[in-house]
């Protein structure tokens, strides 16, 4: 169930976890994680800010929007909206451009404010580290990011804060009069937000990529309007904030599409040359055929010769100049309000999906919830770690070259702020128990090909690693230039040649190592074409023919693989990936054991390859080329047609003796490229998260009778269970020692009724009493074994001695975790004198069924302050996950039950004449003997006398009756209504709980 931590409830601008409401929920759980409570955001900044690290807040919309919503979707006729959809997508009723919207209407400012409401900050207070709401009824926009300013504020301040992200959708909806509101209502929060952050936080917006530049209305009206340049240019905003997807590549299959000559598109050259040319500067697709096409339309402007107006990557050219608007095409000679070189981009969003061809469309996401869930342009959607890394190293390495970024001397910086560029996403869930416990995370399964960075930032290219293996060796000047791939992890002997450490890496990432000219070239194997010849090109040797095929024999070929690797993405164990011929009889086997770290995925895959080459590579072919192609060499691809068709091979041996003599094996691009692999979710080792458990000290009654009477009891538990909780304790603030360890969970609840007292010690068969488990279960038990001892639970409100003993019969489920309890009996083990007039909604309820064990607390410690520190066992006292309590015990295990069958009158005389029977705390089931054992050192009692409250006369005795004789009533002067209270004294604990009776 959910349930507030020991120390913290949750609330989030004065919602409780019971007035809030619940995250929607699928098949597979909630979809989203729920709001992060006030408190742990306050956290999170001081957190932060205390490890002298920069916090930038960026608050976020999720839109829970669910399947059958019945909402209507503003852009179609469709009575849902589209499931889980992007915050870019909220927009006026009916989308600009279909009938019926209030795009440029009256109508249109009126939903903004809506959308936004009418909280500004003065409606806020702030009491320590509450932040309260105090104006009308409002959760709109501007009450979101106000509390949240305030929250932040509180914290200490943070070194940026944005208003907004990415609500393409409203900044671009029009007014009647032509003007943007939702811009104009983010003018007015930046301003509300300044008064609560003060000048030293920057304030900002993250635009979208297709936002941040200006909207040209698709309506055939020329327009071309710079809608955010108010908002950039207002003096409450210190950065011009962009989401960066911007695509760095156009990137198809093949060998013939438009950019292939740049080889692979994981070339630097390439997607740095795309930062700024490109798509989106240099040419543009008129429609979707064109794309097909690759007929690419070049951008101009042939009106005003401002090509840059039209170009959403031309960051230099809109940062750099002013912007005059268009208007039904016509150009506005004054400009507007943005100052060119004014303020500094932050990219407060870049990021690339570990995907194929990721960079073609950066921002494309995978998430089967998700309407907007999808793979890359041409991708074939396979995962590619290789392709993330790229794409980041293209973008810091382009931008942190300050040829490519100007210096503005407004403001003393260059255009681009790459100490403020934010990488999506880092997750704070730990690796890589996130990905692989699905059953704890749902969304574990789009992390192969997702934004996640966790997990990848140790990974290095294979370029690097070949070359520093090299430089170890004294072999510098390698050309790495066409080797790409990944390197997870590889673990190298201490002693070994450089050979010996290369040659791994060039079975598993199938390179060559060619010498050419004197130089080292490592490269790629991927079976694409460097020359093309005739058979009747071949050179004539008298001695041989031009050209000789040949086959190896089958009994030669290899017709399975095994690599045993080291697994990635897991807990590093040792694994093993086979792949197998079916149609092969013999089954040669050939098998390799690498100290490489690799996925599941690219195991399978290395296997699939190299039985591939090696069925390819039967074929093999030796023919001559004349001296005059001196530019062939071993690791190219010649493509020769014959009479057999075409076929390539790849050159392994040239000798020169006069004619080039030519010695190849067949190879097929198929063979290089990546083949659908599903990917493994492994079974990591079970992790639990360091977070604070919840624990509840009884100081109990004996039970069973067998217990340590002083020491209490201490029950623990949490969802999920850490494996263990350690308990420590000191009598001072330092100096903690181990006390006690937990094993297993105690069953623990809150009462989801309310418990009005009753009659104890006797079946009550007409109350119900309601409990949420946050974990276990509870069961029925007939009367004999409830008699017996069984179904105990303990009811209280956390403090440490005043808990009721209840048993019960019946327990039904009627609800996930909320069981009804009924046949009870309250009061039990001498706690009757403790049972409120009711038990409150929202008390604990403990289950004694024997997890729940007791603390080690000396005799000489019982009744005084001590601070306790309990956690999970998996980390130290001093760790943050531990709850700090500073407690005292009274033994109450000791304690004496409250005397029964008090009684008192008047006899003829006007003495009061007073009994009781004595009860004990031991062994008082057993029914054989004349009376219960006295279970004290000796019998004593403690009586008192109150008259309208006030303590008249008190006497001690050794026997269960007393007399207050009519002269000690006269002496007191007591006349009227009096009242009598007799406890039974423990030389250890002193008396226990009064019973009382009144006489008049």
């Amino acid at each position: 169930m959910g349930q507030d931590g020991a120390s913290v409830a949750w609330s989030v601008s004065g919602l409780t976890r019971n007035t809030a409401l619940s995250v929607g929920e699928n098949d597979d759980g909630p979809v989203y994680g729920g709001t992060p409570s006030d408190q742990s955001v306050i956290e999170a900044v001081q957190n932060i800010n205390i490890n002298g690290q920069d916090a930038v807040f960026y608050p976020f919309i999720l839109m829970e929007i669910l399947e059958g919503n019945g909402l209507g979707d503003p852009y179609s006729s469709n009575i849902d909206q589209a499931v889980l959809p992007w915050r870019g997508r909220i927009t006026s009723t009916i989308a600009p451009g279909l009938t019926g919207t209030t795009d440029q209407t009256e109508v249109l400012a009126e939903e903004v404010d809506q959308f936004f409401g009418q909280a500004v900050a003065s409606n806020f207070s702030t009491a320590g580290s509450v932040v309260s709401y105090n104006g009308d009824e409002d959760w709109g926009y501007r009450r979101f990011i106000l509390h949240y300013a305030h929250l932040c504020a509180v914290a200490g301040g943070v070194t940026a804060f944005c208003i907004g992200s990415e609500m393409r959708g409203l900044t671009q909806l029009r007014d009647a009069t032509g003007g943007f509101p939702a811009v104009q209502a983010l003018i007015s929060l930046a301003a509300e937000v300044r008064l609560i952050l003060g000048p030293e936080t920057n304030i900002g917006y993250a635009a979208d990529w297709s936002e941040y530049f200006g909207y040209h209305p698709q309506d055939g009206s020329g327009d071309v309007l710079f809608h955010l340049d108010p908002l950039w240019a207002d003096a409450n905003i210190d950065f011009v904030g962009i989401n960066n997807y911007i695509p760095l590549s156009d990137w198809r299959d093949g060998e013939d599409h438009a950019d292939a000559n740049f080889g692979e598109i994981y070339n630097l050259d390439y997607l740095k040359g795309n930062i700024e040319g490109g798509e989106g500067f240099d040419w543009f697709y008129a429609h979707e055929n064109a794309r097909e096409a690759q007929i690419r339309s070049p951008i101009s402007d042939e009106a005003h010769g401002e090509d840059w107006i039209y170009r959403y990557k031309d960051l230099n050219s809109w940062w750099s100049l002013p912007h005059h608007e268009r208007v039904g095409g016509v150009r506005n000679w004054i400009a507007t309000n943005w100052v060119p070189r004014s303020k500094p981009i932050w990219f407060t969003e870049i990021g690339c999906a570990a995907i194929n061809k990721g960079t073609n469309q950066p921002n494309r996401f995978l998430d089967v919830e998700s309407s907007e869930s999808g793979i890359p342009r041409y991708s074939n959607g396979f995962r590619d770690d290789l392709m993330q890394m790229k794409y980041l190293e293209a973008l810091y390495s382009y931008w942190k070259d300050e040829t490519n970024n100007p210096y503005s001397e407004l403001y003393d910086g260059l255009m681009v702020d790459m100490s403020r560029a934010h990488v999506w996403a880092w997750d704070a869930r730990p690796f890589p128990f996130f990905p692989n416990l699905t059953s704890v995370w749902s969304d574990g399964e789009n992390y192969a090909r997702g934004h996640w960075l966790t997990g990848r930032t140790a990974n290095q290219p294979l370029a690097d690693v070949v070359e520093e293996i090299c430089q170890r060796a004294g072999l510098v000047g390698v050309d790495t230039s066409e080797l790409y791939g990944m390197v997870r992890g590889y673990v190298l002997p201490d002693i070994e040649t450089a050979r010996a450490s290369l040659q791994p890496l060039m079975l598993a990432y199938g390179f060559d190592a060619i010498e050419r000219e004197g130089k080292l070239i490592f490269r790629n194997r991927n079976g694409r074409r460097d020359f093309e010849y005739e058979a009747s090109q071949m050179a004539l040797d008298g001695d041989s023919d031009s050209l000789s095929l040949t086959r190896l024999a089958q009994s030669e070929t290899i017709g399975r693989v095994r690599l045993n690797y080291v697994e990635a993405d897991g807990d590093f164990r040792a694994r093993i990936a086979e792949t197998v011929f079916a149609d092969d009889p013999l089954l040669v086997l050939s098998q390799s054991e690498f100290g490489l770290a690799f996925t599941s995925g690219e195991a399978r895959a290395i296997t699939e390859r190299w039985l591939a080459e090696t069925r390819i590579a039967q074929d093999g072919v030796t023919f001559e080329l004349p001296p005059s192609a001196s530019d062939i060499g071993a690791g190219h691809v010649v493509e020769l047609t014959g009479e057999n068709g075409v076929s390539r091979y790849r050159i392994d041996r040239v000798d020169d003796s006069g004619l080039r003599k030519v010695e190849a094996v067949r190879v097929e691009v198929d063979a290089y490229l990546p083949g659908e692999v599903e990917e493994e979710i492994l079974i990591s080792s079970q992790y639990v998260a360091a977070a604070p458990v919840l624990g509840l000290f009884l100081d109990l009654p004996l039970l069973p009778g067998d217990e340590d009477e002083i020491s209490p009891h201490f029950a623990t538990t949490a969802s999920p269970w850490p494996g263990g909780v350690n308990l420590f304790s000191s009598p001072s603030e330092n100096g903690f020692s181990f006390n006690t360890g937990v094993s297993q969970s105690a069953v623990i609840g809150m009462t989801e009724s309310e418990l009005v007292k009753t009659e104890p010690s006797l079946w009550d068969m007409g109350s119900r009493l309601r409990v949420r488990l946050a974990n276990g279960t509870l069961s029925s038990a007939s009367k004999e074994a409830v008699l017996n001892g069984a179904n105990v639970i303990a009811i209280g409100n956390s403090s440490t001695n005043n808990w009721e003993i209840i048993q019960f019969a019946t327990a039904s489920l009627i609800d996930t975790d909320i069981y009804e309890l009924s046949g009870l009996l309250r009061g039990q083990q001498g706690t009757d004198a403790y049972i409120p007039d009711f038990w409150q909604t929202g008390s604990y309820a403990v289950l004694l069924d024997g997890t729940v064990p007791q603390l080690n607390l000396a005799s000489s410690s019982r009744n005084l302050a001590r601070y306790y520190r309990y956690g999970p066992s998996t980390r130290n006292f001093d760790h943050a996950s531990y709850v700090e309590e500073y407690l005292a015990f009274a033994g109450v295990g000791l304690r004496p039950y409250r005397p029964s069958h008090l009684s008192a009158s008047f006899d003829q005389n006007s003495n009061v004449t007073t009994s009781w029977v004595r009860r004990t705390r031991i062994d008082g089931d057993n029914w054989q003997a004349a009376d219960v054992p006295l279970g004290e050192t000796s019998e004593a009692y403690h009586v008192r006398v109150l008259r309208d409250g006030s303590l008249v006369r008190e006497v001690d005795l050794t026997v269960p009756n007393w007399t207050y004789s009519q002269a000690d009533q006269v002496s007191d002067g007591t006349t009227g209504t009096l009242k009598i209270e007799v406890a039974q004294i423990s030389e250890r604990f002193g008396a226990g709980p009064y019973a009382g009776v009144t006489v008049e």
